[in-house]
Formats: structure tokens, C-alpha cells, sequence
């Protein structure tokens, strides 16, 4: 499979785009795949939050700023964006995590993250 990884979201379907505005995903095709070199594994589809994304910064991941030079527009409360799975993890765990799209979140968060805590913050159409 060399570095392939199926684009399968964390229900079992086919992975549904995140955001193509702002253009999201480690491959900015808008969708949250992997693959090599995204060592951070930025699959989990989240709607951003102010507190998340105070969250983030204070944690050394400013997801505000814009930074043009990596192609990252900057965030603000309800954009989406493909986030690292640990970092989600990491922000569940401190009552800071941000709703998920699990039809656009990779099924490779699993291996960082539960489907149950996913499902529990699932954003609801």
C-alpha cells in the first residue's frame, strides 16, 4: 500500500470533504487524509470554537494568525478545519473539544481517539 491510506471516514463510508473555504486538510484538497509527512495525522474534520482555538494557541498551535507562506488563511469560530487527532484528544481532555463532522473525519482518528467522545461530539445538521 506504500503510504496509501483508503478514504474512509470514522463511520465506515466514503470521507466526505471538510472545507474548501477556508481550503482545509494536510493536502489543502479539503478534505481531512493523511499521508507521508503529516506527522501531526490532520484527520479530525472540527468546527473551530473560540475556546478551542485558545486552546490551541495556548498550547503552541496559534490556528488564528494567518500564515500565507503555508497556504493557512486563519481561523475563526465556525470555519472547519482539519485538526490533529491527538490535539482533539488532548482538548477533549481538558473540556475544550470542538464539535466534529464524522463524515469528514478520517478513520485513522481512531487509532488517537474514540468513536464514542467522536459521536458524543458530533455536529448535528
Amino acid at each position: 500500500m506504500g503510504g496509501y491510506r483508503a478514504l474512509v471516514n470514522v463511520l465506515g463510508g466514503d470521507l466526505e470533504p471538510c472545507s474548501f473555504e477556508p481550503l482545509t486538510g494536510w493536502h489543502r484538497d479539503g478534505t481531512c487524509r493523511t499521508g507521508s509527512g503529516d506527522y501531526g495525522v490532520h484527520v479530525v474534520c472540527a468546527v473551530m470554537t473560540d475556546e478551542f482555538l485558545d486552546f490551541s494557541r495556548a498550547h503552541g498551535n496559534d490556528l488564528s494568525t494567518p500564515q500565507p507562506q503555508w497556504m493557512f488563511p486563519g481561523l475563526q469560530a465556525g470555519d472547519r478545519w482539519c485538526v490533529v487527532a491527538a490535539r482533539w484528544q488532548e482538548a477533549f481532555e481538558a473540556g475544550f473539544a470542538p464539535l466534529v463532522v464524522l463524515e469528514a473525519t478520517h478513520a485513522s482518528a481512531l487509532e488517537f481517539v474514540s468513536l464514542s467522545d467522536l459521536q458524543a461530539h458530533a455536529l448535528q445538521d
